[in-house]
């Protein structure tokens, strides 16, 4: 069963195409994140669902109510917990008289509970917030009536970790409760700690939806290599190496750094990028390597990896490794993979 449906949702706004034929849905019970840079449509698409403005084309439904049905999203509200990237409380009301205010409107079932958790001040006038006060009396108000869906807009802005911490365990257990929730963000790392799927929006456009274990394993590993002798770069060139970087040296040239950059992932298509042999190792430097001749190789390398670990450890048993760390790459690169390219690349 799905709480939010969209097919071919469209928002042109004539010199800006800000959602562009959106098709996806969201089954009830799971968390969904909503992954994309600021501009990337986000915002838009939440507007959309909560009829706050009208798409151009396609159509959407939240709870099987229909966006564009302005009655019938009205009782599917009652069952919808908002938290916007901004929440826009009257400054001069205090926390109490905004709660109050929402308690009118759609029911307070569970304020005591939340306040409880998240603990505004309640006493103080709004204008004395700090940021993250506003976002935890945001919370309270988007909670407090017992949703069925909750859509979420970058709802960690301003929280300490400690808070953020309180605020993830709320989530996971509101979750096995059977609360569906869509969550945009361009917090990584909220993603990966929060969310069973993804989807990424790049320009308004869908880029990919993935469980967030499949979009990890696609990923795939960072590896960190350090070895008392040189290594010659050829070693490294099997399949499933990416964007690898070295501190290298070459016959008769020690301690030149060097980046290696490639994508193919079988290292028939790198072009080799060399440092002035004074300067320290720098990410993504333009000069090219001088002796093409030489044969090259390292000391100290870093790449993302796909392919098979055992063939990787395969090629580097004959050489005296200092360090060897094979980890989960950061989620910042899963992003940069379908962001850093065109879209043919994505």
């Amino acid at each position: 069963m799905t709480a939010i449906e969209l097919e071919g949702l469209t928002k042109d706004y004539g010199d800006v195409l800000a959602a562009d034929d959106l098709t996806f849905s969201v089954e009830t019970g799971e968390i969904f994140g909503f992954l994309g840079p600021n501009g990337a449509g986000k915002t838009t698409t939440i507007r959309l669902l909560l009829g706050f403005i009208s798409p151009t084309a396609g159509s959407a439904t939240v709870l099987d109510r229909d966006v564009t049905d302005e009655r019938a999203l009205i009782d599917a509200k009652r069952r919808i917990g908002y938290l916007s990237d901004d929440p826009a409380f009257d400054e001069q009301a205090t926390g109490t008289e905004i709660l109050d205010l929402h308690a009118s409107i759609k029911g307070d079932d569970r304020r005591d509970e939340l306040l409880e958790a998240f603990e505004p001040p309640l006493e103080r006038q709004v204008r004395d917030y700090s940021r993250g006060n506003v976002q935890k009396l945001g919370i309270v108000t988007t909670f407090m009536h017992d949703p069925d869906l909750v859509i979420l807009d970058e709802p960690t802005s301003g929280l300490d970790p400690l808070m953020k911490q309180r605020f993830d365990d709320f989530l996971r257990s509101e979750r096995r409760q059977g609360v569906t929730v869509f969550f945009s963000s361009h917090v990584l790392s909220e993603v990966r700690r929060l969310c069973d799927r993804v989807g990424i929006i790049r320009d308004g456009r869908l880029v990919t939806i993935e469980p967030i274990d499949t979009l990890l394993t696609r990923s795939g590993k960072a590896v960190r290599i350090a070895s008392a002798t040189p290594i010659p770069t050829a070693t490294l060139e099997i399949e499933g190496v990416h964007d690898l970087e070295t501190v290298s040296s070459t016959d008769g040239d020690e301690g030149r750094s060097e980046t290696v950059t490639g994508g193919d992932g079988d290292g028939n298509d790198r072009a080799r990028e060399a440092e002035p042999p004074a300067q320290p190792h720098v990410r993504g430097s333009t000069n090219r390597a001088a002796n093409s001749d030489a044969t090259e190789t390292f000391t100290e390398c870093t790449f993302t990896f796909t392919g098979d670990v055992n063939a990787l450890l395969g090629r580097l048993t004959e050489y005296e490794l200092t360090d060897l760390s094979v980890e989960e790459a950061p989620l910042e690169d899963v992003f940069l993979r379908f962001y850093g390219g065109d879209d043919e690349d994505a």
